[in-house]
């Protein structure tokens, strides 16, 4: 069955490039973030990008020297990222049933990606990234606490549905996280929560949303 949130994707994926596929260039924090986990993984380190989007944070993570490849729902972002960054590798699959073999990986990223996910579906994410990433490895994950949704405030736990974007027809879930629930979740599955970080949205640059982001290392 065609899951819905990649087939929405498919129709906005050239107008997210064109909007987010910058986001980085104004947000030194997620910046530093990024190049604290590449440190912490060393040149060369093997890591997933997964739901990788249009792929401009893969490719951050390759010029900071990793082995970086993505992955997504999307057949259309990976089309976009491929065309975008030639010189990384992008793949069309599911977090929750990765190509990946035990163990292969040295880390793995999920950038906001997460949020698509319903709470039941979120523990296997994580148990699956475990399966490929290597006992000492390390995940960064990024999602939205709280805030102004595209349809109104949402809180931990809630979830904010879109039936429209860019004037796309799409049906997207965007849940918004408790992190002491991830963090306990991340714990079940294999995953130390070694940091965690919480910051309020930038005035009138960025939607107005709490942010989370959790660097968590493989037992």
């Amino acid at each position: 069955m065609t899951d819905p949130t990649g087939v929405s994707y498919d129709r906005v994926a050239e107008r997210y490039a064109d909007t987010i596929g910058d986001e980085l260039d104004h947000r030194p924090l997620e910046r530093g973030l990024l190049d604290a986990f590449a440190s912490l993984l060393g040149p060369g380190a093997r890591v997933a990008d997964l739901g990788c989007g249009p792929g401009h944070v893969t490719a951050y993570l390759a010029d900071a020297g990793l082995d970086a490849s993505g992955v997504d729902l999307s057949p259309g972002m990976i089309e976009v990222a491929r065309s975008r960054y030639p010189g990384s590798s992008f793949e069309v699959g599911s977090m929750l049933e990765l190509a990946a073999e035990d163990g292969s990986l040295d880390g793995a990223l999920a950038w906001y990606s997460v949020i698509h996910l319903d709470d039941d579906q979120r523990p296997g994410a994580y148990t699956e990234m475990a399966r490929t990433v290597r006992p000492g490895g390390w995940l960064l994950v990024g999602f939205h606490v709280s805030g102004q949704s595209m349809v109104g405030p949402r809180g931990p736990g809630e979830a904010a549905r879109i039936r429209t974007w860019w004037d796309q027809p799409v049906d997207l879930a965007f849940h918004f996280l408790d992190p002491a629930v991830e963090t306990a979740s991340l714990a079940a599955a294999g995953w130390h929560a070694a940091a965690r970080l919480e910051r309020e949205p930038m005035i009138a640059t960025e939607p107005q949303t709490t942010r989370c982001y959790m660097l968590a290392q493989r037992l």
